[in-house]
């Protein structure tokens, strides 16, 4: 199994140099058509292009060249989070307070696992959601998986800055 994390810290400082911040990188399609997607965006908060994700993709394709962390062939994608963005980090769950987002967890809490309503930041070490029912805490360590909801606020919130 290849170790992604480890591909993330070895393109990190490369992508961080050229102003962006490395979200994500997994292998997808198994042995037969593997797939290493990278996922970044801006460190300025500017909305990511294509010429982003091919600067990237270059950028990144030469370090996996020469570092070869690789067997075999595979495809390299790269993209951006999109606007209903996954939260990955601890500071996606503070920055994006205000918004509707889905979290998952690994493990029932209070009797489910999934939660829908609006990110009200972090709480030690874990993310604070009203529901609409009530406010809950969700520890960090225990999600499995969280975006945001596209909502019209948050269309908004991301459209052209002027």
């Amino acid at each position: 199994m290849i170790d992604a994390k480890g591909i993330e810290a070895l393109i990190a400082p490369s992508l961080e140099a050229l102003g962006y911040s490395v979200l994500r990188a997994v292998f997808t399609g198994g042995r037969e058509r593997p797939t290493l997607q990278v996922m970044a965006e801006r460190r300025d908060g500017a909305a990511m292009k294509v010429e982003d994700c091919e600067l990237i993709s270059n950028s990144v394709s030469a370090i996996l060249d020469v570092a070869d962390p690789v067997p075999g062939s595979y495809v390299l994608e790269v993209s951006s989070p999109g606007i209903d963005r996954p939260l990955l980090r601890r500071e996606d769950y503070e920055r994006f307070a205000g918004f509707e987002a889905k979290i998952e967890l690994s493990r029932p809490q209070q009797g489910r696992r999934r939660f829908r309503g609006k990110l009200l930041g972090v709480e030690g070490d874990a993310a604070k959601l009203n529901t609409g029912e009530s406010t809950v805490l969700l520890p960090l360590a225990e999600i499995a998986r969280a975006k945001l909801v596209l909502t019209d606020e948050l269309i908004a919130a991301t459209g052209p800055r002027s």
